[in-house]
């Protein structure tokens, strides 16, 4: 009989892809093999991450100093994985979210992305 395990989820909070790259490669050194969904995430990561988190870490500071509050942790992070340049594909990249932006606003956050993209 298999006892099932109950996981307690402590903290919730989005996580750019580089974050998971990151968390990958740490789970990768403890873990002497990876299981399926595992490795199938790291080759997706592979293919589809080419920043470093020292980018990553530099745009979330540049948006972060232009103080526009009603962006979001998961809104930040969903710039830092689709590198929007223009306020337009910005504003594709948050359609999916209940937030509007100046377009004052969204042209800063897209100057911050070309700065590291």
């Amino acid at each position: 009989m298999h006892k099932m395990v109950n996981p307690e989820i402590i903290e919730e909070k989005p996580l750019c892809l580089i974050d998971v790259k990151i968390a990958m490669k740490k789970i990768e050194k403890r873990d002497t093999e990876l299981g399926l969904l595992s490795q199938k995430t790291k080759e997706y990561l592979d293919a589809f991450v080419e920043r470093s988190s020292k980018d990553a870490k530099d745009l979330r500071k540049g948006i972060d100093s232009l103080g526009i509050t009603r962006l979001k942790e998961e809104h930040i992070c969903k710039i830092i994985d689709f590198l929007p340049e223009t306020a337009e594909d910005l504003r594709i990249v948050l359609q999916g979210y209940n937030i509007t932006l100046p377009k004052k606003e969204m042209e800063a956050i897209a100057s911050e992305v070309k700065k590291v993209a």
